[in-house]
């Protein structure tokens, strides 16, 4: 059985990851590639990238992978894809079509054709959208965010040539990939319901589409350019087409024909790769858990924002919540990253990190454990507990979903300088010291932790019954931050093997199953459990003092929002 392999692919944000991993989860290789994503300096809410930049980096992974293994081609039986939920434009032969505003937009050959997830240029569109009061609403938590592909597509509609927007075929990432290597345009469940409005029991919904001017995507219910309609679609991990078309194999270096399975978003992806996780706790190895027990683990893919899942036996639909499928944080360790560089001490960080060959968030909480013990106090939850962060410095997606929303911090004071770089500092130099960078650090891992329990907190309300959290991704590696979201959620967190492999792993998952031809859900959930390997698990525990003050700070934390949206409301007003 350890002779056949599988090959997950990840596209995330900047890079395109294959992995080879056999059919109990060990991986035999991973090889990364980053990809290009283009800005525009006048215009901050644009993120466009390419099929044809990313593709290429996926071929050069997957040959990496099969030559660092040594593992024959033959041995390969399945692909599966997972990517980020960002919109990929093409024409009705695959060729990539401009998204760039400009005079080149809509038409063929053009490099720049996906409109990144983060991408905010969509603001008015996604406002007509949710004026409609539709049943598609219902499945993305009653507001639907710009980040999805609808309003990116009607924003492309009113920027393009009716004729070269009508030559246009639209796909969620993933989608794209299982077309891109087989030839067959058949869409997922996945990217089609969470990201392009398709009503799961329902299909298109014709009313809403001509509603909000895109009625020409019916097509006499077709929907050529949106795919999916009279049964073209297919559960994660269901094989599509005839599996690798000759093209697409001899870029990858797999054989014709490999299996490749219906893809994923790659948050869903992440929730494939850890749920089905038993877990080492006081030395022992926790039992194998059934399908039903899916429902109680919450799922979080952490990296340059958060993405939370979690299973139901039937829809329950939170408000502010993406509906029956996922919420999230659009900015987590890129509010981490902003925080750290954006400081005046960056520099200085920098420098003693490298001096003492540690990581920069190594050399932060030494700081910080210094300023405790200097302070004689016993957490650096007290530490901090005179300072408040509100972290939505690239809006709301849960459970507020508010593309307004913005950052805030209160109880900022004066920092004296060090001694030691106040020449530096009259040559111009920008360095501070670092205590207030490490307060600051520690503020921003809180204020996750606090919108952490908020969606949680959101979903339990609303039906789900989540009592552990499931987390991978590059935050994983933040001990402190496991330990802030243990404690302030008060539920157990859950670490993969192999933080950063958790999201590969579940397309390699999809890769196996369509080898294997598998439909029945509990067979599925079989393969994840025997391809997940055991997890570490992180308990709650906070003293009562530190308890506390959490909770204290979690009320204000609500409050905050509160405050907000009452202030934006009078300068409004007083605007007009």
């Amino acid at each position: 059985m350890n002779k056949q392999y599988y090959i997950g692919v990840d596209i995330g944000t900047g890079s395109a990851r294959a992995c080879l991993v056999n059919a109990t989860g060990h991986i035999a290789a991973s090889d990364t590639q980053d990809t290009k994503t283009w800005r525009d300096e006048n215009d901050h809410r644009i993120f466009e990238q390419s099929t044809t930049d990313i593709w290429s980096k996926i071929c050069i992974a997957v040959n990496n992978v099969l030559q660092k293994s040594g593992v024959d081609k033959s041995a390969v039986k399945g692909i599966g894809f997972d990517a980020t939920c960002s919109l990929a434009v093409t024409d009705f032969q695959g060729n990539p079509v401009s998204v760039t505003k400009g005079k080149d937009i809509g038409r063929a050959g053009g490099e720049r054709n996906i409109i990144l997830w983060a991408d905010h240029r969509a603001e008015k569109e996604a406002e007509l959208i949710n004026s409609t009061n539709s049943v598609v609403l219902n499945y993305v938590g009653g507001t639907m965010s710009l980040e999805m592909e609808v309003p990116k597509i009607l924003w492309l509609k009113k920027h393009m040539d009716s004729a070269l927007f009508s030559q246009c075929q639209f796909f969620d990432l993933p989608d794209f990939f299982t077309y891109k290597c087989t030839g067959d345009n058949t869409r997922s469940y996945c990217s089609t319901t969470c990201k392009c409005s398709f009503v799961p029991d329902k299909g298109w919904q014709e009313d809403f589409f001509t509603q909000i001017g895109l009625a020409e995507l019916i097509d006499g219910g077709e929907w050529k350019q949106m795919g999916a309609a009279k049964g073209r679609i297919k559960p994660a991990g269901t094989p599509v087409g005839q599996g690798l078309t000759e093209e697409a194999a001899k870029d990858l270096g797999l054989s014709m024909g490999t299996s490749v399975g219906s893809a994923l978003i790659d948050a869903y992806a992440g929730w494939m790769g850890t749920v089905g996780a038993r877990y080492t706790e006081n030395g022992r190895i926790s039992k194998a858990p059934n399908l039903d027990e899916s429902r109680h683990r919450l799922a979080a893919v952490a990296g340059t924002s958060t993405c939370h899942l979690v299973q139901s036996r039937d829809g329950v639909f939170v408000n502010g919540v993406w509906g029956p499928y996922r919420g999230g944080q659009s900015s987590t360790g890129q509010l981490i990253d902003f925080v750290i560089t954006t400081h005046t001490a960056y520099a200085e960080l920098q420098e003693r990190a490298k001096q003492e060959r540690k990581n920069i968030h190594q050399v932060l909480r030494e700081v910080l454990e210094k300023l405790c013990q200097e302070k004689q106090i016993e957490s650096l939850t007290e530490l901090t507990k005179d300072i408040h962060f509100y972290p939505d410095f690239h809006g709301n997606r849960s459970p507020i979903a508010d593309p307004r929303m913005r950052g805030a911090i209160i109880g900022l004071e004066l920092v004296r300088l060090n001694p030691f770089f106040r020449h530096r500092m009259l040559r111009g130099s920008r360095t501070r010291p670092s205590p207030d960078l490490a307060k600051k650090y520690y503020l921003s891992l809180e204020a996750i932790a606090l919108q952490t329990r908020h969606i949680i907190e959101s979903m339990n309300t609303a039906g789900h019954d989540i009592n552990s959290l499931y987390l991978s991704g590059g935050q994983a590696r933040n001990a402190v931050l496991m330990q802030l979201i243990a404690d302030v959620c008060s539920v157990p967190v859950v670490l993969p093997a192999s933080y950063s492999e958790a999201v590969v792993l579940g397309a390699a998952m999809l890769a196996r199953i369509a080898a294997e031809n598998v439909t029945a859900a509990e067979e599925m959930w079989k393969i994840m459990v025997e391809m997940t390997l055991p997890g570490t698990h992180v308990a709650p525990a906070p003293s009562p003092k530190v308890k506390k003050l959490l909770d204290a700070k979690y009320k204000i934390f609500r409050e905050t929002i509160e405050i907000q949206k009452r202030w934006r409301k009078q300068m409004e007003e007083a605007a007009r």
